[in-house]
Formats: C-alpha cells, sequence, structure tokens
C-alpha cells in the first residue's frame, strides 16, 4: 500500500508538486483522503527526476517517513525537473530492505511504483520466478511482493514491449496466479506515463497541451481532476490520455470427468 504520483510538464521544482499543494503526496505520507487500505504511510519514501540532456534519472529514496527528512525539504525546494515519479510507502510486510524497498525502482530510463499488495506473497508467485532470467531474480534490489512485480515489468520492458502493454500483461498475470491482489502500477520513461488502476484509487490532471498528472489521488481540490475506473489501463503524454479497460483473468476451467 502507497500512494504515488507522475508528472510530466514544464519545468518545475519538486516541492511544487509534492509538498506545496495542500493535499500534496508529502501530506498523504500521514492524512491521505482516499487511500482504502492503511491509514499512513510512514515505511519509506521516495522520488525520481530527469534532467535534462540525461536519460536515466535519479533518485533519492529514504528507509523513514518523508516528513522525517529535513534534508528532502532542501532537495524539494531547489531540484527542478519536467517528469517525476514520487511515492510515500506503507509497507505490506515488514522487512529489512530499508530503502531499498521503496519506489521508484529505477533501471535505464524508467522509474516504477506499486501501490497495492500481492495476495498470498511470496508463495502465490513463486511458479512466475521461472519465467524470469536468473540474473535478474538475483539482482532485484528488495525481497518484497512490489520488487518481483517490477522485475516482471522491466523483464517485458526488455523484451521490447511498449510501456502499457508491459503493465497490463503483467497485471493480468499477476492477478491470474494471486486472485485479489491490488495492483496499481505506475511507470515512467520522462516522456510518458503507463499506470494501471486495479484495486485502488487512480486519478489523473491534464492541462491539454502543457501537463499531465496521474496520481493516487488528487492533492488538490481543481475540479478538473478525472478518476480512472477500475480495471483500467491509462497510457499519457504532456497532451494526451487514453484509458482502455482490462478484462478479469478468466477462471481455469473445470476438466471434465472422464469415463
Amino acid at each position: 500500500m502507497c500512494r504515488h504520483l507522475a508528472f510530466l510538464g514544464p519545468e518545475e521544482p519538486l516541492g511544487r508538486l509534492l509538498v506545496e499543494p495542500p493535499h500534496s503526496l508529502y501530506r498523504q505520507s500521514w492524512a491521505p483522503r482516499r487511500q482504502q487500505y492503511g491509514t499512513v504511510n510512514a515505511d519509506g519514501f521516495g522520488v525520481g527526476w530527469y534532467a535534462e540532456g540525461d536519460p536515466e534519472p535519479a533518485r533519492y529514496r529514504q528507509a523513514g517517513p518523508i516528513w522525517a527528512d529535513l534534508s528532502f525539504a532542501d532537495l524539494a525546494r531547489v531540484v527542478r525537473s519536467t517528469a517525476v515519479l514520487a511515492a510515500v510507502r506503507d509497507a505490506t510486510l515488514a522487512g529489512a530492505d530499508a530503502e531499498a524497498a521503496a519506489a521508484p525502482y529505477a533501471s535505464g530510463p524508467w522509474l516504477f511504483s506499486h501501490n497495492g499488495a500481492v495476495k498470498g506473497w511470496p508463495g502465490s508467485l513463486a511458479p512466475l520466478a521461472g519465467t524470469l532470467p536468473p540474473a535478474e531474480l538475483l539482482s532485484m534490489e528488495a525481497r518484497n511482493d512490489s520488487a518481483f512485480v517490477w522485475a516482471l515489468v522491466l523483464n517485458r520492458l526488455r523484451g521490447g514491449d511498449e510501456e502499457g502493454q508491459a503493465l497490463a500483461d503483467t497485471v493480468l498475470e499477476v492477478a491470474e496466479a494471486a486472485p485479489g491482489s491490488r495492483l496499481n502500477l505506475l511507470l515512467t520513461n520522462g516522456e510518458s506515463i503507463a499506470a494501471t488502476a486495479w484495486g485502488d484509487s487512480l486519478w489523473y490532471l491534464r492541462s491539454p497541451g502543457t501537463r499531465t498528472v496521474v496520481a493516487s489521488e488528487p492533492y488538490d481540490d481543481d475540479p478538473h481532476w478525472q478518476e480512472v475506473p477500475d480495471r483500467t489501463l491509462l497510457v499519457a503524454s504532456r497532451t494526451d490520455v487514453l484509458l482502455t479497460p482490462l478484462k478479469e483473468p478468466s477462471p481455469e476451467p473445470l476438466e471434465e470427468p472422464s469415463t
């Protein structure tokens, strides 16, 4: 469980996106308004952003609550970017991975976050471990469900899938293996955003031609925020937002008794 946000638009200080709004991600760490599971997101936080001329994003992550990090206020005040992904975390299970378990996860040009929980973790996804190259399993940043879901997404991205397709296929695969999972995924490459609404809230705010924000919940009371229906894939750029319904995996057909 967590709250997360992705932004594409004109260059802005991180603080204007993550701290200053009245219901900012910073405030959502202790007072979310629309979180359906959990109440406080104090088990870590992270922010990733892109600098001009560098396709690989930078990250700042900590294991503790965002409000307890005095250095973050200075960083958020001076660092500016045109593309950001940030999250505050409520851990599904206690663990020893510290900041490595905090989103965003990163590889190459991508930043990723998972809001939710995999039902029956880790046993429910054990059959999917064989679909990943051994090196990817051994190089996972953390030992939690979100890191494993990220490994599944990343394997598809490295295989050539587009961002939206990689998220959609991963959600359906995990939902089939672990029914009842909550799989709100968020991914950016600095030029586009892909996200899924699967079991928790997701919203977007678009200023045509200039900026797009995708978030677990609105950070202010702007009436132009739009809620994304559950079981939906969102793919967005700075100019467009496309919503595509996702179908529940079909249950396995019952075998006919032999005669």
